[in-house]
């Protein structure tokens, strides 16, 4: 990462103008995110995790040699040996070599399955290992060991952390910090042994794992181990061509980042810094890089030290650090707030003149966006600083725009409130995509994004640009908003709903792309409870011209213009007889056929007028619409559970048909999906899902706000052991909240996310009752479930409904002739679109001037 940082820094510098660049990488795939490497498991892909964009390396002119790295430095003939023996010239050299895992040297270290936990090719091996494994040991309870912990536990291994220090992260929390955090994440299902050591790996006749003997004598039976503790300077290319390096290791550089050698800089964990500090966060190295990209463009750049606060989730659990966390300046003092009922601590370093220090934050880390910067800034503190740890409920702190102008809010690009405030005031950003182009700020770890949210929108307000949370130019209203007043007004239509409560002058025909929909969904959701006054089919009256595309044709429109038609199979299950009527259709009807990733079988090229046919086969045979044109349930994946799997220890499949069929046509913000797991090996990966369930030998676990696609989330725990009543009520109250409070197209996870208070508040909502509403949001799923009906089949019963699947208004029953499709792989597929256009008829034909 460092390296790569230092690339697009020279080349942002214009250094690749005057420059020949060579990189040469010993791993087999370019620079990637080592930050968010543990969502390589939920399902990121290399590509995704990748830093190197398509074009960097032509557009700059860089030479980048994957799995040859240098082996030899000559400083006295400045060249370097790559291990394929090229030996290429320098006029500067870099060296960005990282660090490498540090194994204890303990009997067995080396052993099979014994693994460290540092590239993706570490964590394929692990994966593939845990296929196989029961029982997973982590050795190291530091960041990246916890994370790790996180990733056995994930995959279904009854996981265990083994930490010399008596606490887990002792570098970055305190006792209390500590403790807390010890007990969340044991609460997660993860055994915590600390001020215990490794002294053995035990192994058996095949030469696996087997076990392992702690330094205070007890014993675990694992067959796996992944070693997570510490990293060390890769310094032994320097040791060998004679630069100096320090008496722990790191090559010594000065304040340029320059070594003893002129020409040879270093950067990254592989440097001793001018402070005498080997520096493994992010941030400190894209500093590090930045100086030595000056030095070499214009002779200037230096890197004196780096801050090393840091925040994160550690297996669901936030973990925040900054400053002088551990309190070790002189006449410091300490505020304290701990509730272990909610699992939360929080520390807050003050110096003698009353200024912030550090601090430490485990359970609710809000409040670090604002605290960091406070402590980096040495000013004393203009507010009690018990206000600054308390509740919002007891004293509300003060929000960022508190900050000082030079307060660091980017610790990753060292951008401060001011160059954000700059970025909007005078070149002319207007959201937060535009700032992070702007200053790169939020681009790194990420950590800063939600307060760099809050300094836009404080600064566009003190322009004086009105901020809207309209949910568009025809309402004022968010759709939560939205929602409300439909409800409470029992309001059936958008006409009267925009007469009432839209901009003033607004009518039906003003309303949008974005509204339209929108409302629509709102009417549908609320039907049940508004009665006969709104139809309950999308298709009927006003309704009808509400929906998008999708929803207009209850298909799924493709690019070719064609439609995929997608049967509910709930949980997956499937009988012969259903397997050979969807076969039969796709092959009457030409179809092309896909298993997808939510267990269910889709068929693609349907033409518009052939959907009713495809539907009543369908129907016949005991099919449904699946909904997946919808806003609403998609599908609730799931294992075979006990029933079938040796390791299962519920029926997961009864209850993932259950959920579907009680939850099918839900019209929410966006779409739902679910999976149900029978044991803890999650093969139905339920922590990826807006809901998911995972079976425990006492209940059900039940998660929420899981996300995978472009934005991967780890779903939260919400309930453990939960019995079949309780588990269904919950979910009941947590959909219906959703689709009560959520913005337009908001996923449950960014949902959760926004929420003030988060998971705390969800579960005070649908499981406390403390909004009093649950009794409401109970009526309101009974409706849903009493009144659903297929909308497939009613579409069919309907004349009027089905008069609207033609391709020609003018000319019922004439295909359209633009859909085309060729065959591959003994299917077809839509044909790519031709260079020429006939137009009104064979004779006339327009070609593109291009």
């Amino acid at each position: 990462m460092v390296g790569q940082r230092f690339l697009e820094a020279f080349a942002e510098r214009d250094g690749t103008s005057a420059w020949q660049v060579t990189v040469l990488a010993e791993e087999p795939r370019p620079a990637y995110d080592r930050v968010h490497l543990t969502s390589w498991f939920s399902g990121t892909t290399a590509d995704e995790l990748s830093l190197w964009e398509d074009g960097f390396g032509e557009k700059y002119g860089i030479d980048l040699r994957l799995g040859d790295p240098a082996e030899v430095i000559d400083r006295a003939a400045r060249t370097v040996t790559a291990r394929s023996g090229e030996v290429f010239g320098y006029d500067a050299l870099v060296l960005a070599t990282g660090s490498y895992p540090f194994v204890p040297p303990v009997p067995g270290h080396d052993a099979h399955n014994c693994f460290v936990y540092r590239t993706i090719e570490d964590l394929e091996a692990i994966r593939a290992a845990a296929g196989h494994a029961r029982v997973g040991a982590v050795v190291g309870g530091g960041l990246l060991g916890l994370e790790a912990a996180g990733a056995l536990r994930a995959m279904g291994l009854d996981t265990h952390v083994v930490e010399f220090a008596p606490r887990l992260m002792a570098l970055q929390v305190d006792e209390g910090g500590g403790a807390v955090l010890r007990d969340k994440i044991q609460e997660l299902g993860v055994t915590v042994h600390t001020g215990a050591g490794t002294q053995t790996v035990e192994t058996g006749a095949d030469g696996a794992v087997r076990g392992m003997v702690l330094s205070n004598g007890a014993t675990l039976d694992t067959d796996l181990v992944v070693f997570s503790a510490g990293v060390r300077p890769r310094d032994q290319l320097a040791r060998d061509c004679g630069l100096p390096v320090g008496g722990r290791g790191g090559i010594i550089v000065d304040a340029g980042c320059r070594t003893e050698d002129p020409a040879v800089w270093a950067i990254g964990e592989c440097a001793l810094a001018a402070d005498g500090r080997v520096y493994g966060l992010v941030a400190p190295g894209y500093a590090m890089a930045e100086a030595v990209a000056g030095q070499i463009t214009a002779g200037e750049g230096e890197f004196t030290g780096a801050d090393l606060s840091t925040k994160l989730k550690l297996l669901g659990v936030d973990v925040a650090s900054f400053g002088d966390a551990q309190g070790t300046t002189e006449g410091s003092l300490e505020v304290l707030y701990a509730n272990s009922r909610e699992g939360v601590y929080k520390k807050l370093v003050i110096g003698t003149d009353g200024a912030l220090l550090g601090g430490v934050l485990v359970g609710d880390t809000e409040s670090y966006d604002l605290l960091r910067p406070l402590a980096l800034g040495g000013a004393p503190l203009t507010a009690p600083p018990e206000q600054l740890v308390l509740p919002s409920s007891i004293g509300a702190a003060p929000g960022p725009i508190a900050l000082p102008d030079e307060a660091v809010v980017c610790s990753c690009h060292n951008v401060t409130k001011g160059a954000i405030r700059a970025a909007v005031a005078e070149s002319g950003c207007e959201d937060v995509p535009a700032v992070k182009k702007c200053t790169r700020a939020g681009t790194g770890c990420g950590s800063c994004v939600k307060l760099l949210g809050t300094l836009v929108a404080d600064e566009l307000t003190a322009q004086g640009v009105e901020l809207s949370t309209g949910l568009c130019e025809h309402f004022s209203h968010s759709r939560a908003e939205i929602y409300e007043i439909v409800r409470v007004r029992r309001i059936t239509t958008f006409d009267r709903l925009i007469a009432e409560h839209g901009q003033p002058g607004q009518s039906a025909s003003e309303g949008c792309e974005i509204c339209k929909p929108v409302v629509g969904s709102v009417l549908a959701s609320l039907s049940p409870a508004l009665g006969d006054a709104v139809s309950g089919h999308i298709l009927d009256g006003e309704q009808s011209a509400l929906q998008d595309t999708n929803d207009h044709f209850l298909a799924n429109l493709q690019r070719n213009g064609s439609y995929s038609v997608v049967p509910r199979i709930p949980g997956g299950e499937v009988t012969p007889d259903g397997l050979i009527t969807i076969g039969e259709i796709a092959r009457d009807f030409g179809l092309y056929t896909k298993i997808t990733g939510g267990q269910r079988i889709d068929m693609f090229g349907a033409s518009v007028d052939q959907l009713p046919s495809i539907w009543r086969r369908l129907v016949d045979a005991g099919f449904e619409s699946g909904h997946a044109y919808g806003k609403s349930l998609r599908t609730v994946k799931s294992c075979v559970g006990q029933t079938w799997c040796r390791y299962g220890v519920q029926d997961s499949v009864a209850l993932a048909i259950e959920l579907e069929l009680r939850y099918r046509g839900l019209r929410a913000p966006h779409k739902l999906k679910s999976a149900v797991s029978g044991c803890a090996r999650e093969c139905a990966e339920a922590q990826s899902k807006d809901f998911g369930v995972i079976a425990t030998s006492a209940g059900w676990n039940l998660y929420v706000g899981g996300n995978g696609g472009m934005t991967p989330r780890h779903a939260d725990l919400l309930l453990v052991d939960a019995d079949r009543e309780t588990l269904l009520r919950t979910i009941d109250r947590f959909l219906m909240f959703y689709v009560r409070t959520a913005d337009r197209l908001e996923r449950t996870a960014p949902w959760i996310e926004r929420m003030e208070g988060g998971l705390d508040h969800l579960r005070a909502v649908v499981v406390d009752d403390s909004l009093g509403i649950c009794e409401e949001l109970d009526e309101l799923m009974a409706s849903h479930i009493t009144s659903y009906e297929d909308e497939w089949a009613a579409t069919l019963e309907n004349p009027d409904r089905l008069a609207r699947f033609v391709s020609f208004v003018n000319a019922p029953g004439t295909p359209d002739p633009t859909i085309r499709f060729v065959p591959e792989r003994d299917q077809i597929r839509p044909a790519e679109p031709v260079a020429a256009a006939l137009v009104a008829g064979p004779t006339l034909e327009v070609r593109s001037l291009a």
